[in-house]
């Protein structure tokens, strides 16, 4: 009893490995073509750029830095640090760690990676383990009367199959699959982007609230001057009650001003709260200050071929576009046969020790094939909704390509604008404050009435804020540039951060 199990073990062995072994050698020869097109990244235009002219920044004044636009510079990572404020470095830290926003990419990203890895499953034998127990009855009759007979059946072994992907089906799918995952990369950097870009905007627009609002209280200084000035003109004699009450007229105007200026402070106070990932009661922000940020000179600007590859939205638009080619080839293969092979081992017996017998083993192995024959026309219907799901994506690429240029372009002509502007409000505040001064002495000596002296203040008034207002402006449209041009976000050690690194 001994002997035929040991002279039948090698060669059920070697059925039983030869079976399964013979199958990789097979699918190798029958691994085919990939059908569909392969995807090629849209080739931006060769006359594409910011303006029909070369921009430059002219001059702010004798009294404010000139900026100067660095062509083909990359941004750095961390720009924010470029306006040297510790308190905007701390305020920027708080909100990358606390971020809900960031949270989310970062799992979206861990569950497009997920589904990934589990399509590239698909490319790999599957090995499945399988046992069971039947217990049949048959009936039976004959000369002695009728009966029955009882059989039970023990089975174990395991399965291996495979899709032999003939035309490359499975493999689109994990090409889509990895551009999925390749988009919420890119989302994630955009959405590390879109926070930093904000946050430092709002600390910048607190900042110049403050400006606006120490401004205002200037001019509320000079009214209250001018009141002084007029109140004791009256008690001479040489002043009407009218002068007075224009005085104080002026007064309330411009204190009118105050509220809504400490409400622009109070809502940029909170959109920044809010960006580091906390309520208005746990956490309140520094009280920045213009004079606490020093305005970068030097602006990197991308040349436009190389600017398409550093914005994550203009990435993510790709990675999409690059999901929907291959979307075609998964459509494609649809419309053809499927091969698929498998192969199993079984310990099969009527009892639980017959089925640890070497000698109760079967082996099969198996093909078949799945050739579309009629699908009432959906087969193409899906293929060709792929191919209009591809132009879709492609519009929305160019479109959003053609935007980031525009910003870029709005940018820089914003910059432009700020340096000239900033020189025409500190000259005009130059001569108000001179003029307002020389009809207040005047007006103090009898030589001009006190209404010259309001048309001063009020001009005063004017200049004073519209050069807190211009010079806020000018920091926000710095900053706004380093995110336009893509925000250094492939310069982060965090991998998260960095799709490229991934």
């Amino acid at each position: 009893m001994n002997s035929r199990p040991t002279t039948r073990e090698p060669r059920l062995r070697m059925r039983r490995v030869g079976g399964l072994c013979l199958l990789p050698a097979v699918l190798a020869a029958l691994s085919g073509c990939v059908v569909g097109p392969d995807f090629t990244r849209p080739a931006p235009s060769p006359t594409a750029g910011y303006s029909r002219s070369a921009i430059t920044l002219p001059p702010a004044g004798s009294a404010d830095v000139q900026q100067h636009l660095q062509l083909g510079e990359q941004v750095v990572a961390q720009w924010w640090s470029l306006f040297e404020s510790p308190q905007l470095n701390d305020t920027l830290a708080t909100a990358i760690a606390g971020s809900p926003t960031l949270d989310t990419a970062r799992a979206t990203l861990a569950e497009a990676q997920q589904a990934m890895v589990a399509a590239r499953g698909a490319l790999y034998p599957q090995v499945a383990l399988g046992a069971g127990a039947s217990r049949t009855r048959a009936g039976t009759s004959g000369n002695t009367g009728s009966g029955h007979v009882v059989d039970t059946l023990f089975s174990i072994g395991p399965t291996v199959t495979y899709d032999a992907d003939l035309f490359g089906g499975i493999r689109r799918q994990i090409e889509e699959q990895t551009a999925l995952a390749q988009f919420e990369r890119y989302e994630l950097a955009a959405a590390w982007l879109s926070l930093t870009g904000n946050a430092v905007m709002q600390a910048v627009n607190i900042a110049s609230a403050r400006e606006q609002i120490d401004a205002l209280k200037d001019v509320i200084s000079a009214d209250l001057h001018d009141l002084e000035l007029v109140q004791i003109e009256q008690e001479a004699g040489k002043a009407a009650t009218t002068d007075v009450l224009s005085a104080q007229s002026q007064l309330a105007a411009d204190r009118a001003l105050m509220p809504p200026l400490e409400q622009q402070l109070s809502t940029a106070d909170d959109a920044l709260t809010v960006l580091v990932g906390k309520t208005p009661a746990e956490w309140r922000p520094p009280k920045f200050g213009l004079d606490q940020f020093k305005l970068p000179v030097d602006l990197p600007v991308s040349v436009p071929s190389a600017m398409v590859h550093e914005r994550p939205d203009i990435l993510a638009a790709e990675a999409q576009l690059h999901a929907a080619s291959a979307a075609i080839g998964v459509a494609t293969a649809q419309l053809y046969p499927d091969i698929t092979l498998s192969a199993s081992w079984t310990q099969a017996a009527a009892n639980l020790g017959g089925v640890l017998d070497r000698s109760n083993g079967l082996w099969a192995l198996t093909g078949g094939v799945s050739a579309p024959l009629f699908h009432g026309g959906a087969l193409e219907a899906q293929k060709q909704q792929a191919v209009d799901a591809y132009a879709a994506q492609l519009g929305t690429y160019r479109q959003t390509v053609l935007a980031a240029f525009g910003q870029v372009a709005d940018t820089l002509r914003a910059l432009k604008h700020d340096a000239e502007a900033l020189d025409a409000q500190r000259n005009a505040l130059d001569a108000a404050r001179a003029s307002l001064e020389l009809s207040q002495e005047s007006y103090r000596f009898g030589q001009s009435s006190f209404l010259q002296v309001l048309d001063a203040q009020r001009l005063f008034g004017q200049a004073r804020l519209g050069y807190a207002k211009v010079r806020g402006q000018r920091y926000l449209d710095s900053a706004q540039l380093f995110v336009a041009m893509g925000g250094g976000w492939r310069s982060l050690d965090d991998p998260a951060m960095n799709p490229a690194r991934q």
